[in-house]
């Protein structure tokens, strides 16, 4: 009996057919090929790479913008004149979007790591497109609508700066396979990488941050104000979040305040009582009016707690116990006077924000400073230092993105809205004085930066994780040529055989002997003779029809 054996021997290889598969819907073996990709697929794959980088910039700033959520909400309710949280549907999408393109770069970097061409699926491109028109389109509006929260990005660089630097050495060092196979085939391209590797080590020559600095020169803790009170967990502007920031050992209380029709100093932010008392219920034609317009009576006898415990503006509410929100419930609007009771039996100060009230309220020209001298005046614009003494200014209130290091040297600065553990430590190592903060009780459980670390520190973890990535990336880059060299020795004949199974020499001599008589017979009639010469030690010979080694032919 005659034993076949196949001429190669094929491998499922499901995790290759699963990344094409996935990526290009080319689950079948001959659907596949190692062919350089066509210019039109790069340009897509370029389009996926664009997605991506846009995509990740852009949870960047939502995660560091975290610190102003409640603010955005704000601003969207100043437009729409109805509560909602907008960040909970930006965050959903840029998530999806954001991992939808990474597994698209994952599979994509590995096509090019195992040579396999580039061919998008169809309907990955139309999600791809929507994805970056979609978030092309959010920029835009978030440019327009809320531009100043950009200066987070630049804030926060200071702080993650130095970890991003770290992140990305990992993220190349991990890419360097791809990397070096790309630069060993790409001649006319590897000057261009090798730049931007360059370009990557030397990054640290650029960093900046506040808290890299002897810990001796480290000031003292910044005071942490409590911003109408505790808004994080009582309704802002009542007596119950005044003392909810008061447990937190806050130094300080900071209201707004506005005058009523009768002239009662009250607290609230808004310029209508719509958003956080039931105003549309007890007085609806009057819903809409300024806040100034309603007597002290009438502002009294309105809900300040239920719309925290419906709209839940920080997610908090579930973790209230059933007292506080009971308390909650029963909230009123809290006047001047009873916050500056509560601040005198405590022992701390207080600190407001005055809105004038309209041109038609009949308290308009009156003069605050004028009424009461004591009064301690802030400002909230920088100026020199000789005009802020002339005119009694001890104190700069300003927002975090207005405060540098030249205005926090000269004078006592506060700064707000500061609600985030990392923003608080940069304010620290900056030099603040004070903070006003939405959340002084995640404040409370920062003792110390949460990080810190002197000049000579930074520079020895950056040159040793630059020297690690360096070895790692040339050691790859020398098996990589290594490698292409060894290939370009092989003939045709042994790169055909690398794909077999490894098999005993007799038996791929055989493999080997029926692959020339399988090209023979379809090349030549039956009437044909043809003598084959040995390349293995092997006589062979076919004649009508018939082929096989000599050895066998005697045998038979």
């Amino acid at each position: 009996m005659v034993k076949h054996q196949p001429l190669q021997v094929y491998e499922r290889q499901l995790c290759l057919s699963c990344l094409t598969g996935i990526y290009g819907c080319r689950w079948k073996r001959y659907q596949r090929s190692h062919d350089d990709s066509s210019k039109w697929e790069c340009s897509w794959f370029f389009l996926v790479c664009c997605s991506f980088l846009l995509l990740l910039v852009w949870s960047y700033f939502w995660l560091e913008a975290r610190n102003d959520y409640n603010e955005f909400n704000w601003l969207l309710y100043n437009r729409s004149a109805v509560w909602k949280d907008g960040t909970v549907p930006i965050l959903a999408t840029t998530l999806t979007g954001f991992t939808y393109t990474a597994f698209l770069m994952i599979l994509a970097l590995c096509h090019i790591a195992l040579g396999q061409q580039l061919n998008l699926y169809w309907i990955h491109k139309i999600v791809v497109l929507a994805i970056l028109l979609s978030t092309i389109t959010g920029v835009v509006s978030i440019d327009d609508f809320w531009q100043d929260e950009w200066d987070i990005v630049i804030i926060s660089l200071q702080f993650t700066g130095p970890f991003l630097h770290i992140g990305a050495l990992a993220a190349v060092t991990a890419l360097g396979w791809v990397i070096t196979n790309q630069v060993v085939r790409m001649e006319r391209s590897s000057e261009l990488k090798v730049i931007i590797l360059l370009v990557l080590y030397l990054v640290p020559l650029f960093i900046s941050s506040p808290c890299i600095m002897d810990r001796s020169k480290l000031g003292p803790r910044p005071a942490v104000i409590g911003r109408r009170g505790a808004p994080m967990l009582a309704p802002e502007h009542t007596i119950m979040s005044f003392s909810k920031a008061l447990q937190q050992k806050v130094t300080a209380l900071e209201a707004d305040v506005t005058i009523s029709l009768d002239g009662v100093p009250f607290l609230m932010r808004d310029r209508t009582l719509r958003r956080t008392t039931n105003v549309d219920k007890l007085f609806p034609a009057r819903q809409d009016h300024d806040a100034s317009f309603f007597n002290w009576t009438e502002i009294r006898s309105l809900n300040a707690g239920f719309w925290f415990l419906r709209d839940d503006p920080y997610w908090t509410v579930q973790y209230m116990s059933e007292k506080d929100r009971n308390r909650t419930a029963n909230q009123t609007v809290c006047s001047l006077a009873e916050l500056l009771r509560l601040a005198a039996r405590t022992n701390r100060s207080v600190i407001f924000s005055l809105r004038g009230p309209p041109p038609q309220h009949p308290r308009h020209q009156k003069k605050v400073r004028a009424a009461v001298p004591l009064l301690q005046q802030t400002s909230d614009e920088k100026l020199p230092v000789a005009e802020l003494k002339e005119r009694g200014i001890s104190t700069l209130t300003l927002h975090y993105s207005q405060a540098r290091a030249q205005d926090i040297s000269n004078v006592s600065v506060n700064v707000y809205p500061v609600n985030e553990p990392w923003l608080y430590s940069l304010m620290w190592c900056s030099g603040v004085q004070s903070v006003s903060s939405d959340a002084p009780h995640i404040l409370k459980k920062v003792p110390n930066p949460i990080w810190i670390m002197s000049a000579d520190e930074y520079g020895l973890i950056w040159i040793t994780s630059d020297l690690i990535s360096v070895a790692i990336v040339i050691g790859i880059f020398i098996f990589q040529k290594w490698k292409m060299s060894g290939m370009r020795s092989y003939n045709p004949e042994q790169i055909m055989l690398s794909a077999v199974v490894r098999r005993p020499s007799r038996d791929i001599n055989l493999m080997k002997e029926k692959l020339i008589f399988s090209e023979i017979s379809n090349g030549v009639g039956s009437t044909d003779e043809l003598s084959v010469y040995t390349g293995n030690g092997l006589d062979a010979y076919a004649r009508d029809d018939i082929m096989m080694p000599a050895r066998h032919a005697n045998k038979l």
